[in-house]
């Protein structure tokens, strides 16, 4: 039972030992009588400390305690998913649970749970969100979340290195973790010669797959300090795979616009004053490439959501070292959205639904794209961001650009609402051009537009 006048959160509607509420806005977490000893023991044994010493789990505070149950109130954090994770953010996510598990040990706890949905960014570090993932350590047994951990983090990392980025898009139709015999399969031959990828992988799934049909329970019996061991070894596997170098037509973009220095710098400058008028709580930056244009906007919490891989990798390295706290990269399909998934489509939800409604969006050197790649007409794209937000700060490219003319050379142009009138009139639709102002030494238009 939850309390009255609250909101199941339905992601968390799985797990007997404890569910997460919404109230007032506020997010709490009911531990449940069958958690309260696994509870008390993280609580009390010094692991919690430990844990929030290192940032490694959220922190919260205890709102009602009974003989039944305690509710606590955790800090709440955006919930962004694997699928919109670049290649570091999955690999951080896998080291911090394993790093978290390490430490367990040494309090005689353990993760039961070891799944990328319990793994958030807050200020683009990894850090654990589930307090009710711990129970107590039994001398001799196994890791429990060894194959969950496999399964979630190591065959999406192993996939993207070895074979294709694009296979993390596996994990949509395999939401509890791509599976080993799976990731086996789509592995090339010399994964085998990897010794980690060799046994964490290919010789797990034949395992897995040898006693699947078995009626007893397989058992076997490893010291504390053999599984340190292992999870060392585990540790190190992923330390090691890395994302093989490629260009992609986004990921240095910005080397080959049509800008000259000039326009390129007046076009931050006019950008940067239209945000200063508006002083949004927060923005979406459709199409943000690697940020350079997100962190005009870094006063406000920034979304900054973009297609590529490799862009968004660079631009979450970038935020990382940096230190960036209000900037979330992402990996976003503006013509294939994120969508809600799961049981009942809703154990998982859309990203926009996570975003809220924004104060700004943000959508530079995009429309085009849309309107010719995507054939979504200019009327259609202004409909689909007055959902979101306000204010819209967004960029004309006309047919005369360069790329636009490299865009239409092998299409037949079939754009009859590609002008500047015809811009105008579908966006006027559904917003008001309050400002409007062209990018010197290029056939782009800037407009701050505010929705009717």
């Amino acid at each position: 039972m939850v309390p009255k006048n609250s909101i199941p959160e339905f992601s968390s509607f799985k797990d007997p030992d404890s569910q997460v509420f919404i109230k007032d806005g506020k997010i709490y977490r009911r531990i449940n009588k069958s958690y309260l000893s696994d509870y008390e023991k993280l609580m009390n044994s010094g692991l919690y400390t430990r844990l929030q010493e290192l940032s490694l789990l959220i922190s919260h505070s205890e709102i009602e305690r009974t003989d039944d149950y305690i509710i606590i109130e955790p800090k709440k954090v955006f919930i962004s998913y694997p699928w919109e994770w670049c290649f570091s953010q999955i690999k951080d996510a896998a080291l911090k649970t394993l790093e978290i598990q390490k430490i367990a040990l040494e309090y005689d706890m353990t993760l039961k749970d070891a799944n990328y949905f319990n793994i958030q960014f807050a200020d683009n570090k990894p850090v654990l969100i589930d307090t009710a993932s711990f129970e107590s350590y039994k001398e001799g047994e196994p890791w429990c979340a060894y194959r969950q951990f496999c399964e979630n983090f190591l065959t999406v990392l192993t996939l993207m290195s070895m074979t294709d980025l694009r296979l993390k898009n596996l994990i949509l139709s395999n939401i509890e973790g791509i599976p080993l015999d799976l990731a086996s399969k789509l592995l090339p031959f010399k994964s085998r010669f990897n010794l980690g990828i060799l046994m964490h992988i290919h010789m797990h799934s034949k395992v897995k797959n040898k006693y699947a049909g078995n009626k007893k329970k397989v058992t076997g019996s490893i010291s504390k300090e053999q599984l340190k061991i292992f999870i060392d070894n585990l540790y190190n596997t992923v330390v090691n795979i890395n994302l093989p170098k490629q260009e992609t037509e986004w990921g240095n973009y910005y080397s080959f616009t049509n800008y000259t220095e000039k326009g390129f710098n007046e076009k931050k400058t006019i950008i940067k004053e239209w945000y200063d008028e508006i002083k949004p709580e927060s923005v979406i930056d459709f199409g943000a490439n690697t940020g350079v244009f997100s962190r005009l906007f870094t006063e406000s919490r920034v979304y900054s959501l973009d297609i590529d891989e490799h862009a968004v990798e660079y631009n979450y390295n970038m935020a990382k070292q940096s230190q960036e706290v209000n900037i979330v990269p992402l990996v976003f399909d503006i013509l294939n959205p994120s969508p809600a998934v799961g049981f009942n489509n809703s154990e998982r939800t859309d990203l926009i639904t996570r975003t809220g409604e924004v104060s700004l969006i943000s959508a530079l050197a995009l429309v085009h794209h849309l309107r010719i790649t995507g054939n979504i007409p200019f009327k259609k794209q202004a409909e689909y961001f007055k959902n979101f937000g306000e204010y819209l700060i967004v960029e004309y490219v006309d047919k005369s650009d360069s790329q636009v003319e490299r865009m239409l050379l092998n299409r037949k142009d079939v754009y009859e609402d590609y002008s500047v009138e015809g811009f105008e009139t579908s966006f006027s639709f559904w917003y008001d051009i309050i400002n409007k102002q062209s990018i010197p030494g290029s056939n782009r238009n800037l407009y701050l537009m505010k929705r009717k």
